[in-house]
């Protein structure tokens, strides 16, 4: 009798088995009306353009590709991180004002690549169909079972004894376990030279030795004096890892000054001298931050991107929320997802930080309005104030010019108004009447107002009487007691004096 364990893989296996052939004779069905439909429930040519931007977390994606990425769709291996080789042996202290042109690209042989990805593909191809490894059924079995680790993009396919077992990975084409997101696409231009260095260091800890860090990366790149290294900016990333924004100027013996192209200080960082160096300092990679032209973006939309369905992608094109600055990007295996969502947790975290700043910043400043609201209010009153005083300084001296002169023409004018605003306020039937009505009625509401007071506390008044007048009572029969007991002890004092 088989083991237990055997036995329930066996049934795994076969139940697995016949789903996938389930799956592929729907499948051909599907095709044979005209329509490409995937069964996968992660994504399909009809998935929901909502779930699409959820799992794209627009804007918190990995870099867009740089010029120097841009590769047809069977060399997306860097993952559009535009990570460019550089002719080893070229610096900066040989070179003069601009001197990183001088850097060239290695490039990779057109022939040895493609043999390389033909031979890769018919490999996969004999893991998947037709393996030769036991020569009986159940090789048709190990088939079956390759193709399930292609889809889910983890294992080794053996099709060969005398070969090596073929490595899936979430990047093969036949992984199921494939989305796409949008990612906001670098609008830096190459001559500003922003480059962004990764380092496997906490933000604090970056941020505290940060002068040490300039230093160092000056030291890498040479040591000149005509070359400085200024940091753009300083941002956190999840697993304790932070960003650096890097930029170089280089100045002449004129005294003129030039940033340092973004590409050409790429290529300088991608020597394999340079890289260890900066490996030392804690740096995992290199990206240029340049914005791509319209040509690049035209040429990264029309090749989808290796494993992913041509249609997947012109969906994807159709549903970007922002074409001008939002660039569609794969999302392939659990991993890159996990990634994408702790960039996006990262970056909540630093706007709620920043909202709570903000929200801080507001309070203060309707605090500050508040008191300033008050004090404006104070200086009127005191504005008033001195006004009036400086109106009444005004008028004894101009009295005391005026004395002994006779009155003038514009001055009899005057208090003839005068006289006639003084007799309307006195008028009974004008501002006076209304006035002195006025004070009757605040003067009735102040009485009124001290009659329910006063009937207000009248009952606790007369219970406080009440007290009084007991606490009194009971004083006066202590008394008599007292003088009661008095009498009662001197007579029987004198009772025991006569026996």
């Amino acid at each position: 009798m088989a083991h237990p364990r055997l036995l329930i893989q066996i049934i795994l296996i076969y139940t697995v088995w016949f789903r996938l052939r389930h799956n592929h004779h729907h499948r051909r069905r599907q095709q044979h009306h005209g329509l490409r439909f995937n069964r996968d429930r992660l994504w399909s040519p009809n998935y929901n353009s909502s779930v699409h931007r959820v799992e794209g977390s627009v804007g918190l994606g990995p870099p867009p590709p740089t010029p120097a990425s841009v590769s047809p769709p069977q060399q997306t291996q860097n993952k559009g991180f535009g990570f460019t080789a550089a002719a080893p042996g070229a610096g900066f202290n040989a070179l003069g004002f601009g001197g990183f042109s001088g850097l060239q690209n290695s490039q990779v042989q057109p022939g040895a690549t493609a043999n390389a990805t033909s031979s890769q593909l018919l490999n996969t191809a004999s893991a998947l169909s037709a393996p030769a490894v036991l020569n009986d059924e159940r090789d048709s079995l190990l088939a079956r079972w390759n193709q399930l680790q292609a889809f889910w993009g983890s294992g080794r396919g053996y099709y060969n004894n005398s070969q090596a077992p073929v490595e899936f990975s979430p990047d093969n084409p036949f992984c199921r376990f494939k989305a796409v997101g949008f990612s906001c696409a670098p609008d830096l231009k190459d001559e500003e030279g922003c480059v962004a260095l990764i380092l496997s260091r906490p933000e604090a800890e970056v941020r505290s030795q940060q002068q040490q860090l300039v230093e160092s990366l000056h030291r890498t790149f040479g040591g000149a004096l005509t070359i400085s290294v200024n940091v753009e900016g300083v941002r956190a990333l999840p697993d304790d890892q932070t960003e650096v924004l890097i930029y170089l100027v280089e100045r002449s013996p004129s005294g003129s000054s030039k940033r340092i192209p973004a590409s050409t200080l790429q290529s300088f960082l991608e020597q394999m001298s340079v890289k260890s160096q900066l490996t030392a300092l804690g740096v995992l990679m290199s990206v240029s931050r340049t914005a791509l032209s319209h040509a690049q973006i035209k040429q990264l939309l029309q090749n989808p991107p290796a494993g992913v369905d041509p249609i997947i992608w012109e969906q994807a094109k159709e549903d970007n929320p922002d074409p001008e600055k939002l660039i569609p990007v794969p999302m392939v295996g659990f991993r890159e997802l996990l990634r994408r969502l702790k960039i996006q947790e990262q970056m909540n975290k630093q706007h709620q930080t920043r909202v709570d700043i903000i929200s801080n910043d507001v309070s203060e400043l309707q605090r500050n309005q508040a008191t300033t609201a008050a004090k404006i209010t104070q200086y009127k009153r005191k504005l008033m104030e001195l006004s009036h005083r400086v109106l009444q300084v005004l008028i004894r001296q101009e009295v005391q010019r005026k004395s002994g002169f006779a009155v003038q023409l514009d001055e009899e004018h005057l208090r003839v108004q005068l006289e006639t605003i003084q007799s309307e306020l006195n008028a009974p039937t004008q501002f006076k009447g209304r006035l002195n009505e006025l004070m009757s009625q605040i003067r009735m509401q102040n009485h009124f107002g001290a009659v329910r007071a006063e009937e207000r506390y009248r009952h606790l008044k007369q219970q406080q009487d009440g007290l009084s007048h007991l606490i009194s009572v009971i004083k006066d029969d202590l008394d008599d007691l007292k003088i009661i007991e008095d009498g009662l002890q001197d007579s029987h004092s004198q009772t025991r004096k006569i026996s």
